[in-house]
C-alpha cells in the first residue's frame, strides 16, 4: 500500500528541502517519511519530522527507495535535484526515474513543483488512491 513520502536532494538542495519541509510540516507529518542519508537527517533534526533514513545517495539510497517504488509503498517523491552539478551516480537516477514513470508515482524535482505536489497532497489526497 503506498503510504511513503520519500525526500530526496542533492547537496546543493538541501536547505531549501529542509525549508520545504518546514512550509509543508503539517502536511508531511500526515505520512511516513522516507529519505536518503544527510537528507533525512537534516529534515528529522531541523523540522522534528520522523524520517526514515536510507543510505546516502550514491552509496545506494535512491535505490533502496526505487525498492519500495517497485513494492507500490511510495506515493510521491520530492527529489530536489542540482542540474549545474555532475552527479557521480547519474545511471541510478535515471533508473529511479524509470521506475517513478512506470509506477505512475508522483514526483517534484524542484521547489515549484513540489510545493504543488505537497499542496495537493493536504487539499485533495484522494488524488493519490490507485
Amino acid at each position: 500500500m503506498r503510504t511513503y513520502i520519500a525526500l530526496i536532494a542533492h547537496d546543493a538542495k538541501k536547505d531549501a528541502i529542509v525549508k520545504l519541509a518546514t512550509q509543508f510540516k503539517n502536511v508531511l507529518s500526515r505520512y511516513p517519511l522516507v529519505g536518503t542519508g544527510e537528507t533525512g537527517r537534516r529534515i528529522e533534526n531541523e523540522t522534528g519530522l520522523t524520517v526514515k533514513q536510507m543510505q546516502p545517495g550514491p552509496m545506494g539510497g535512491d535505490q533502496q527507495i526505487g525498492g519500495m517504488i517497485a513494492s507500490d509503498e511510495v506515493l510521491g517523491v520530492v527529489f530536489l535535484r542540482d542540474p549545474l552539478t555532475a552527479q557521480p551516480h547519474e545511471p541510478d537516477v535515471s533508473a529511479f526515474l524509470r521506475l517513478w514513470v512506470f509506477h505512475s508515482v508522483p514526483v517534484a524535482t524542484n521547489v515549484t513543483s513540489a510545493r504543488i505536489l505537497l499542496s495537493a497532497l493536504d487539499e485533495k489526497p484522494d488524488l493519490f488512491n490507485l
